[in-house]
């Protein structure tokens, strides 16, 4: 479609940045006047700066057919580069707006769906009467998002039971617990909640799986495996709260965090299991930014909330 000079006197073929944004910014819409549009530049600004990008790599990157640009071979063979390049620089920008934002910005706070039912609601309230001017930011992901958004400056302060073991991150420990078996009402005897359950008790049990994709659940399913006769798992969910759910509605027993246990509205039994393995609640943050008055004192209420939460009886 362009004209395809010869490789610039150094001979070398590159692309420049504006090049590489107006190739992505056609692959997405298909045409020169759909990339100016995305771009905010007029349509024979788009026109030129691809035939140099073309010049100065020595050949061409679309074709014209029935109308629309398609990418040629070659621009198919660098596409995922591209891609690449255009997600990195799109952190890139996320991270330097969020460098030059100002401290009086909120506190934002990054945290698991579980622990933000459960915990952070109360962690905040507290928080706002010490300081009612501070305004909070609340986000939920899972843990691998969460390192992201700190990594790139859109959160202050991660809260997670995983160990994320993250290179650029410091997480601290808050408190410890154990995993709960929770059980429609009735399921147990007054006596028998008193006691751990062991997990051999669970063999054949009926009991609702959770697909959890972390360290702890995949723990979890670990012991299960060697539990004989398995238990008898015909429902999974996504949630620990939906296991509540349903386990409250009498679909089996369930492995939730501590949580999720003590903190659940619905009327189910729960016992400790009689397991080693500790449950850590973990606030991570940057090292290389150290907190504020209002991001220790909002540390110090999730700490305090925590303890209370799992000490009850």
């Amino acid at each position: 479609m362009c004209a395809i000079a010869a490789p610039d006197r150094l001979g070398k073929r590159h692309m420049r940045l504006r090049y590489i944004e107006l190739f992505h910014a056609v692959l997405s819409t298909g045409s020169l006047t759909g990339a100016a549009n995305l771009l905010n530049i007029s349509q024979p600004a788009a026109s030129k700066a691809l035939q140099q990008a073309e010049s100065h790599l020595g050949f061409p990157l679309f074709s014209r057919v029935r109308g629309r640009l398609q990418p040629t071979q070659q621009a198919l063979l660098m596409r995922h580069q591209i891609d690449r390049l255009m997600r990195d620089l799109y952190d890139l920008r996320r991270l330097a707006v969020n460098i030059t934002r100002p401290e009086s910005h909120p506190l934002r706070v990054t945290s698991t769906p579980a622990l933000a039912q459960t915990l952070v609601p109360d962690a905040i309230a507290q928080l706002g009467k010490v300081y009612p001017a501070a305004t909070v930011e609340l986000f939920t992901q899972h843990s691998a998002v969460m390192c992201e958004s700190l990594m790139l400056r859109e959160a202050d302060i991660g809260l997670t039971l995983q160990d994320i073991s993250h290179h650029g991150l410091w997480q601290e420990p808050l408190c410890r617990g154990n995993i709960k078996v929770i059980a429609p009402p009735g399921w147990w005897s007054e006596r028998d909640l008193e006691r751990p359950l062991p997990i051999k008790a669970l063999a054949g049990q009926p009991m609702i799986g959770i697909t959890v994709q972390d360290a702890l659940g995949a723990m979890l399913q670990s012991h299960l495996s060697k539990v004989e006769p398995a238990p008898r798992t015909n429902v999974w969910v996504q949630t620990y709260q939906l296991a509540c759910s349903l386990v409250a509605r009498g679909g089996g027993l369930a492995l939730v965090d501590p949580f999720t246990a003590q903190c659940s509205r619905e009327p189910v039994q729960k016992r400790s299991l009689k397991l080693q393995l500790d449950v850590v609640l973990y606030a991570v943050y940057r090292p290389d930014s150290p907190l504020n008055c209002v991001q220790m004192r909002f540390l110090d209420h999730v700490r305090e909330l925590a303890q209370e939460i799992l000490s009850a009886p």
